[in-house]
């Protein structure tokens, strides 16, 4: 009995100091997100928001912790402890839409973003340079902004992309899940091995009007024509590295070493399939299975000799662990000045462990800090190299201001069947 208990307390003793550890690198971390903002590339809030509270921000009190009480992985008490500084919000629509359907939703998205903003000025306040982000973090709020998800939202003009930025949006993702009139996308049949001529023009005009690049969703041939087309620096607002899990969402390390010369940067998501190859492997295992049993795809409710492998067969988790080998390789590959965060809260039904809302922060910095991170790494990470990438794209299109707006169309004979 003695010596059950020295046993016990001998591994109390080991557990504790790294339990205490823990706590002191995520204070640590939080001390420097005091000065330098934490921002993230892709919260899907809005959207959270309008399927689940009809698109109302009242309808449920952002100001107080839901994570017991709500699916959401976003509100303003996580928020604040994950020392969260700036916030593009996507105003997301999904890729199944007609365009003009899809043009008219996006703007309501920029309205939910305003409305939220609106619904808790002392906390949020709408930022469109990257000085906004600072004076915004300066005065102790989170600075919002805004990027599209899925160029379809333009409908193929470049005056409505004109509008978007007027209206406040500051990054477009040139697809999402499904190639555009103009663009290939990495989750579908690719048609014009990257950018078509009118993608081009594009991106072309985003670099006059100042909206950065994004290339996450997109294919690596599209990757490479943008970057080739931009004069100014793109962006991946949640993607993560392909060589630690082969997933077509994320970036290859081609993209990545040449991400030094571009000047852009790579904002790590936490997606499980994204950055687990345990997790992303499950999803075969069990399609193989139901294939072997002679089961039909998508059978309701669910098989009983299903149901019993997954009980035998549970999926893996991905862990906190995952998210951190992808933000080393990244800086490994691209560098450190090239190396971003990007969660994708609220936009996944699941998540790592330890990463299950935008508190999770300080926690990844401390993993990082402990692996050996310096203090001017994790302020590159957390908010230095995103507020430089904004500012070289002002740069660029504080150069362009004399040029017109470009007159390009698409093509009606271009346009897929």
């Amino acid at each position: 009995m003695i010596r059950s208990c020295l046993f016990a307390v001998s591994a109390l003793a080991l557990v504790l100091p790294a339990a205490a550890q823990a706590q002191d690198g995520a204070a640590r971390a939080r001390e420097i997100l005091n000065t330098t903002p934490l921002i993230d590339g892709h919260n899907d809030l809005p959207w959270a928001l309008r399927q689940g509270f009809a698109s109302d921000p009242y309808a449920v009190d952002l100001s107080t912790n839901l994570d017991a009480t709500t699916d959401l992985h976003t509100d303003i008490p996580r928020l604040r402890e994950g020392g969260v500084g700036g916030q593009f919000w996507s105003v997301y629509v999904p890729a199944s839409l007609e365009p003009v359907e899809a043009a008219k939703a996006t703007f309501e998205q920029i309205d939910m973003v305003r409305r939220i903003v609106g619904a808790h000025p002392d906390v949020f306040e709408l930022a469109t340079t990257a000085d906004d982000v600072e004076r915004i973090h300066d005065q102790g709020r989170i600075a919002s902004l805004i990027g599209i998800e899925g160029g379809y939202s333009i409908d193929d003009s470049l005056g409505l992309l004109r509008e978007f930025q007027e209206a406040g949006v500051r990054y477009m993702t040139l697809t999402h899940s499904k190639t555009t009139t103009w663009a290939d996308s990495a989750t579908d049949a690719p048609k014009y091995g990257g950018l078509s001529p009118f993608g081009e023009d594009v991106v072309r005009e985003m670099n006059r009007i100042g909206m950065m690049v994004d290339l996450s969703h997109v294919s690596e041939e599209t990757m490479v024509d943008a970057m080739r087309v931009s004069e100014a620096p793109v962006i991946f607002s949640h993607s993560s590295a392909r060589a630690v899990t082969d997933h077509p969402r994320n970036v290859p390390d081609s993209v990545l070493r040449a991400m030094a010369e571009d000047g852009g940067v790579v904002m790590v998501t936490f997606v499980p399939g994204f950055i687990s190859k345990a997790y992303l492997d499950w999803g075969p295992a069990y399609d193989a299975e139901m294939a072997r049993l002679g089961i039909a795809p998508g059978t309701r409710p669910e098989d009983p000799r299903m149901t019993a492998w997954v009980e035998a067969n549970p999926r893996p988790d991905a862990t906190l662990a995952d998210v951190v080998a992808h933000i080393q390789h990244v800086r490994e590959v691209a560098g450190i000045d090239h190396v971003g965060l990007g969660g994708d809260f609220d936009g996944v039904s699941s998540l790592p462990e330890d990463v299950q809302g935008v508190d999770a922060y300080p926690r990844i910095l401390a993993a990082l800090m402990e692996a050996g991170w310096t203090e001017s790494d994790i302020r590159k990470l957390a908010g230095e190299n995103v507020l430089r990438t904004m500012r070289a794209v002002e740069a660029v299109a504080a150069a362009k201001q004399a040029e017109r707006p470009s007159l390009a169309a698409l093509p009606e004979t271009a346009a897929p069947e």
